[in-house]
Order: structure tokens, then sequence, then C-alpha cells
């Protein structure tokens, strides 16, 4: 650009035309087609062709500032010629995870996959370049490209062939794509805000199964009967014997069953921090249900007698500030 835009002033000012400078930089021009010409045919890296097509722009644009034309018509071919061979290897990458093998692809193993990891950098790249310049048509084949990774993703998860491991297994991968997707910025809002929803509701599906896999009973009781009116069901009301084996079972081994969840997540989640998060949940609605069982307790004719072998709420509590003092 320097070079051209010196040699331009010159033409105009020592010649008084401008077409000299053409004749002079027809050799140049030739050499950069043919190298431009050799090597677009065989370029697979989608994140260079873009870069590139970034770069063009800016270079339009210092052209433009200088009021320097000599070099439009060269840059416009250049763009015009990156922007199909872009697209063609966008969409091999798109085809790639919707032909994608999931048997030769599955790892029995929770942590985040490989190709979901190399999405997420993929698209925070893209968005990255893409923050100011909106360019729609990008945003449109990124959309795309999430719609196939979703899918692949629930294909591998299916692989596993407990309920829980394929729920850790999407959390594992959601939380690792939102970390990677915050570093692009803001630029990164919808598709970012996709799978937090998709985290938030693996998250709530999550908790149940963990808080099943230790209070089912408990649980199913509270979610059949624990909303009645002992009394407002006069055939067949809550009774203290129905409800007082739950209540010993919850009481003699509660503590242990918090800390076997613990671990569990603990050996689950990739990250940390968003175990931690997820066993607060878990804990937060075990409370939930246990208070909504005492609630039910307190409504049953002769349901004092139990009062002695409940576990009061500051107790449960108490050891949900515990865990979360852990991180």
């Amino acid at each position: 650009m320097d070079t051209a835009t010196s040699e331009y002033n010159f033409c105009e000012d020592f010649y008084g035309e401008q077409h000299m400078f053409y004749e002079i930089f027809s050799g140049p021009f030739g050499v950069m087609d043919e190298h431009f010409n050799t090597i677009l045919p065989n370029c697979y890296d989608a994140i260079g062709l873009m870069l590139m097509i970034r770069i063009i722009h800016q270079h339009q644009l210092i052209m433009s500032r200088r009021r320097i034309p000599c070099l439009d018509s060269y840059l416009d071919k250049v763009n015009i010629s990156l922007w199909p061979r872009f697209k063609m290897v966008f969409d091999m990458h798109l085809n790639s995870l919707r032909n994608a093998n999931v048997k030769t692809l599955w790892e029995d193993d929770v942590h985040p996959h490989y190709v979901m990891r190399r999405y997420a950098e993929f698209t925070a790249s893209l968005i990255h370049l893409n923050s100011e310049f909106g360019d729609g048509q990008l945003e449109l084949n990124l959309e795309r490209l999430r719609m196939a990774i979703d899918d692949l993703l629930i294909k591998l998860a299916k692989n596993f062939t407990k309920p829980k491991l394929q729920t850790v297994f999407l959390i594992n991968n959601y939380d690792m794509t939102i970390a990677v997707l915050k570093e692009a910025g803001p630029e990164a809002g919808k598709i970012q805000m996709h799978f937090e929803e998709l985290l938030k509701s693996n998250t709530a599906l999550f908790v149940e199964e963990l808080l099943q896999e230790h209070f089912n009973d408990l649980i199913k009781f509270v979610k059949a009967k624990a909303s009645e009116d002992p009394t407002s069901s006069p055939d067949k009301p809550i009774t203290v014997a129905e409800v007082e084996p739950l209540v010993k079972d919850f009481a003699s081994r509660w503590k242990a069953a918090i800390e076997l969840m613990h671990k569990d997540v603990i050996t689950s989640f990739s990250n940390f921090l968003c175990g931690m998060e997820i066993l607060r949940a878990a804990l937060t609605q075990l409370l939930l249900y246990y208070t909504r069982l005492s609630d039910s307790i307190k409504r049953i004719p002769g349901g004092f007698a139990l009062n002695k072998d409940l576990v009061s709420i500051s107790s449960i509590m108490y050891e949900i500030r515990k865990y979360s003092r852990t991180f």
C-alpha cells in the first residue's frame, strides 16, 4: 500500500497521468496473483480466510482515507475470491459435523469432548472476527453450525447407558463451551445464551436424578401426597404409620447421603465451580422436599409423635452452608 501510494502520486505529479502506475505495477500484480491463485485452492483454514477478508477490508479503508484509488480493483478482486473459498471451507466444517460417525467419535468419558472444544474455539474466533462487522451471513452460518453440533452432542450422549451419565456429559460440554465463548466477548451473546439455557435445563434434570438416587421414596411421597391436606381425603388419609419410615430413614442417613452426593459431583464435573453450584442446587432442592414433608407431618393427626425423629431445617441448612464454603 505504501509503495503503491508513493508510485501513484509520483506518476500523477511527474507524468500528469495515472495509467502509467498500472503499467509499472502490472508485474508486481502478476506475481501476487500467481502466488495467490496457487495458495487459495489449497487453503482449508477458515479462520485464516476470514482474517484475510478482514485485513482486505482494513486495507480498503486505509486507501480510502488516503484518497488513493489505485488498489481498489485489485483489493476488490482478492476479496471476491476469498468469500466463496471461505464459504466452501465453512460448509466442509458443517458437513463434517452432520455426517460424523458417532461410533468412531464416542469415548466412554463424561468430560468435554474434543470435537465440542474445537467447535467452541472455532466459533469464538469467528464471532470475535465478526464483532465490528455484524455480517448477517456469517451469523446465519454460525447458527447452522450450532444446530449441527447440538445434534451430534445429543447422539454422543445417547451412547451412555445410564441417563445420569448422559446428563453429566452434556453439562460438562455445555459448561466448557460457555467458558470459551465468554472469551469472544459480548458478541457471543445469542449462541452463548442458547448453551446457558441447555446447561440450566440439564442441571435441573441432574439435580432430580441425583436426589432420586438417594431419596427416591421421600421425593415420591412429597410429589404425590405432601401437598394434600391429610384431612381432605377421608377415604385414604395420610397416617403417621405411612410417613414414619420415611422420617426415620432420612434421619439415619441424610448426612452420609449428602457426602456421597458430594463425592459424586466432585468426580463427575470437570469444572469444580460448576460442580459445586450443582451440589448446592441439589441440597437446596432437598431442603425444599424435606420442608414440604415436615409441613405435611404437622397436619397429620398425631404427627407430633414424629417430632423426635425429624431433622431440624437449621441442621440441613448448616450442611448446605458447609459444602458451599468449599469453594
